[in-house]
């Protein structure tokens, strides 16, 4: 028998991988993402009571697609009968006929969906139609994060530096637009594709940010998250095999994806860079890594993202931690903020700065950022900071800045990591 919890978690499951899949699925027909969330929503929602009767099926994506195109398709029905009912006072619009409605209406429970042939398509059909030039970067990025990838909006508005308010009433705004504009659900002609690149590459970068370090939850990493992104942004590599600054995306996750297994140690700890047993990193991946990055370095048309993976390349190659060349790091991190004047890549080039010319000289670069303000809901910037404090020896500052950094991290294991920090602060020297 299907209990409650077991109906729950097989919900909770199935929003995890297959949302992106049914939301996809469901546009197709509702051509309207605002519907279609609402249908998908629907349909999770109808999923827990009916899998605690009925049984959790074979194929949860099927029924919940089932479910979500069913309830699209007698919304659209119902909208046609009224436009049918009332000609002078709405004009006709293009709807789905119905031959088109009774094919759809086909049960999908019977079908065997491979991911590896069915779901990447989908991702990216439809993360290319919310990357749609008509809307702004900031918008086709929000809007992709929160519909393609399901992640909360408290999680998306961290990612893009901004408050929830304001990221709700961004994606607000993006999906209104697509629905005015009428921009139809379609993989971009060839010749579209390059138009909508720097938001796609963009979404798939912030994606496995996300799946690197949870902005929120329990642990460290979100391991369905980066594996996404990871495997998107090998599709997409197939899809663009001359693309520079695909092949350079796809260099840097793999080069920074390589450290997984030594992130965390014993139940679930946060581990820093020079605490991970580099004999455990995934050799293989950075070897691919690497061959990309030398080919993108030789075709002489590096952009961001391959000045990036060639950073984390460069961490990755020093026999340890205290041996890396904080010099050369500090040199590319200067190339990247002229191709990408980023208020996150300049707190990030702090960290080498401290190595290569002291902690005096990256905190005052800090404390300009924190001046800026474009950085004050980023945890990052007071968690560097005490860390360069503490180094420094102005404990009760570190201890300020540990707290700040507090307030700011959802993420748990960062939150212990960090108050084990502020604790040694607060007791002072051994």
């Amino acid at each position: 028998m299907t209990t409650a919890t077991d109906a729950g978690q097989a919900v909770a499951d199935a929003h995890r991988r297959e949302w992106a899949f049914v939301l996809a699925a469901t546009v197709r027909v509702a051509q309207d993402l605002d519907l279609a969330e609402e249908c998908v929503q629907e349909a999770y929602a109808a999923a827990l009571s009916a899998w605690e009767g009925d049984g959790i099926p074979g194929n949860p994506a099927a029924w919940l697609t089932t479910a979500a195109k069913r309830r699209a398709m007698d919304a659209i029905r119902r909208e046609r009968t009224f436009r049918a009912k009332l000609p002078l006072l709405a004009e006709p619009e293009e709807v789905v006929d119905e031959f088109a409605l009774d094919e759809l209406d086909k049960p999908d429970e019977g079908q065997v969906m491979d991911p590896e042939d069915v779901i990447p398509d989908e991702w990216l059909r439809l993360i290319f139609t919310c990357c749609h030039p008509a809307l702004a970067q900031e918008a086709q990025l929000a809007l992709t994060l929160r519909l393609v990838c399901g992640l909360p909006t408290p999680d998306v508005a961290w990612a893009l530096l901004v408050s929830e308010q304001t990221m709700a009433a961004r994606i607000t705004r993006a999906k209104k637009k697509i629905s005015a504009a009428r921009i139809p659900y379609r993989v971009p002609r060839p010749a579209e594709l390059p138009d909508r690149l720097t938001a796609v590459l963009g979404v798939l970068h912030l994606l496995f940010a996300a799946g690197h370090t949870a902005p929120s939850g329990p642990t460290l990493m979100r391991t369905d998250l980066a594996d996404r992104a990871l495997h998107l942004a090998r599709t997409l590599r197939d899809l663009m095999p001359d693309e520079p600054e695909v092949r350079g995306l796809l260099a840097l996750l793999l080069v920074t994806d390589a450290r997984r297994a030594t992130r965390t140690g014993a139940g679930g700890r946060l581990l820093r860079l020079e605490e991970q047993d580099h004999s455990l990193w995934d050799r293989g991946a950075l070897a691919e890594a690497h061959e990309l990055i030398m080919a993108g370095l030789r075709g002489g048309r590096g952009g961001r993202y391959l000045l990036q993976a060639s950073i984390a390349s460069l961490y990755a190659e020093a026999p340890t931690y205290e041996e890396t060349d904080w010099t050369q790091i500090v040199a590319l991190y200067d190339r990247l903020l002229s191709l990408w004047p980023s208020p996150v890549v300049a707190l990030n080039r702090t960290v080498p700065v401290s190595m290569a010319r002291g902690p005096a000289a990256a905190l005052a670069q800090v404390e300009a950022l924190e001046q800026d303000g474009r950085l004050s809901r980023y945890q990052y910037l007071p968690a560097i900071k005490a860390e360069l404090l503490q180094r420094l020896g102005r404990t009760d500052e570190a201890a300020a800045a540990y707290r700040q950094a507090l307030e700011l991290t959802g993420n748990e294991a960062e939150r212990e990591y960090l108050a084990g920090r502020l604790t040694g602060q607060e007791a002072g020297p051994a």
